[in-house]
């Protein structure tokens, strides 16, 4: 079966496919920013379209798109309109989002590759060294980098400034809480303090989540508000916190991002079999509690059905 176009009616559709309809349309707008501001900028200095080409090239690069996923299937689920316009543009704006943290996250790594291209501060420090520009190549690089960042976020500040006021109030709140959980994930790391079993997402992450569970429950939220059903809050938030704690463990057993080095000590060393046993027990008992979050809600069976697949996909 395939997409729907616009003109089909939604009626027919399955709800993965109303999503997926949606989720190009992010793609577009997404497209249609960038394209925009680079013709504007090359223009009129051919310098400052630079970091928009970083932007671009990096979102049109790929990656899940988790974030718009997240949210529109939140929206939609909660009753929202599929050609909805504000549903669109905070997706889009959680993309950037994610864009932003990406570029600064890969800068603290000295990351060389991201989605299968240099990353920005590494291919900037190569422009610098191969022009014989004055300074250090790598001040230069990271600088750029960081800048570009800053652009990813300020364009997904333009798409977020016309949501409602919820909307806006859980976006400036996810904005605060993604830099200041980066900065305890990476002072926890410094410190020797990290913890490579997350334990502390099975007891209910916070304020300040290094492992960042506000992404998911936020981007949740922001649906259900745009939708206008703020009634879900509470099951949303339940279902985010169970569907983020088996995500947390399926990347300690799987060695994913954020689970190297010393979570590959510990899964070596003390992670036998029974032990791998009772960590997929956990995931399995954490997706059943996703679906009894989301059991009384009024929700459309369908979309109750598309949530459980969604909490499935993230538990890996």
């Amino acid at each position: 079966m395939t997409t729907p176009t616009h003109d089909q009616p939604w009626r027919t559709a399955s709800p993965g496919q109303v999503r997926d309809a949606m989720i190009d349309r992010v793609e577009e707008r997404l497209a249609g920013l960038l394209a925009e501001e680079h013709r504007t900028r090359r223009t009129s200095d051919p310098r400052s379209a630079v970091l928009v080409m970083g932007v671009a090239e990096l979102v049109q690069a790929g990656g899940e798109r988790a974030r718009p996923a997240i949210c529109l299937t939140g929206y939609l689920a909660a009753g929202g309109d599929p050609e909805g316009q504000e549903a669109v543009a905070a997706a889009a704006a959680l993309e950037l989002l994610d864009t932003c943290l990406v570029i600064r996250a890969d800068v603290r790594d000295n990351a060389p590759l991201r989605r299968g291209i240099p990353t920005l501060h590494i291919s900037h420090a190569a422009e610098h060294e191969r022009n014989g520009w004055r300074g250090e190549p790598r001040r230069f690089g990271e600088g750029t980098a960081v800048l570009a960042g800053d652009l990813a976020l300020a364009y997904g500040d333009r798409l977020a400034v016309g949501l409602p006021h919820e909307a806006r109030r859980l976006w400036d709140d996810l904005r605060a809480e993604r830099a200041i959980g980066a900065h305890m994930e990476a002072a926890a790391a410094t410190e020797y303090l990290d913890d490579a079993w997350p334990g502390q997402c099975l007891e209910g992450c916070g304020s300040g989540c290094g492992a960042g569970w506000y992404g998911l429950r936020h981007a949740l939220l922001i649906g259900a508000g745009l939708a206008g059903r703020e009634d879900l809050a509470e099951a949303y938030e339940e279902y985010a916190r169970a569907v983020h704690a088996a995500w947390r463990i399926r990347g300690f057993l799987s060695g994913g991002p954020g689970f190297d080095g010393d979570a590959q000590f510990l899964r070596d060393v003390f992670f036998d079999g029974q032990a791998r046993d009772r960590a997929e027990e956990t995931i399995a008992a954490l997706v059943v509690r996703a679906d009894e979050a989301l059991a009384g809600a009024r929700i459309p069976r369908g979309w109750r059905a598309e949530l459980a697949a969604l909490a499935r996909e993230l538990a890996g």
